[in-house]
């Protein structure tokens, strides 16, 4: 792997940068304000502990964000499931946006991963 200089240049900020658009498109309108804040808290937290452990000093601390961000991509993740059960958004969104947040836990399991050898 390359070695990468800038946090935007990672595909785990990347999608997480996504991710967070996708929640405020899909929640922009709800009135539900705790809800919507919640799970706006949560997306931004993925993209925010990748930028700050990138930043950080080293790959035991990058790894620790990187754990948190996981972390929070499950919180968008089980969030999800809530705003389908509450009616807040449709099955076939709701499905799409459990996947990705899937995908990126799976990538940041790999990550740390590579980042510990």
């Amino acid at each position: 792997m390359s070695t990468i200089k800038n946090f935007e240049d990672l595909d785990l900020w990347k999608n997480s940068r996504e991710l967070v658009n996708l929640i405020y498109q899909d929640f922009s309108k709800n009135k539900d304000i705790v809800f919507r804040n919640q799970i706006t808290k949560a997306g931004i937290s993925v993209m925010n502990n990748i930028s700050e452990g990138f930043c950080r000093s080293g790959d035991a601390e990058f790894r620790q964000f990187l754990k948190i961000a996981k972390g929070s991509s499950g919180e968008v993740k089980n969030m999800y499931y809530i705003a389908e059960d509450l009616n807040y958004i449709n099955h076939e969104i709701a499905d799409d946006r459990r996947t990705r947040c899937q995908k990126l836990m799976n990538s940041f399991g790999g990550f740390i991963k590579y980042l510990k050898s």
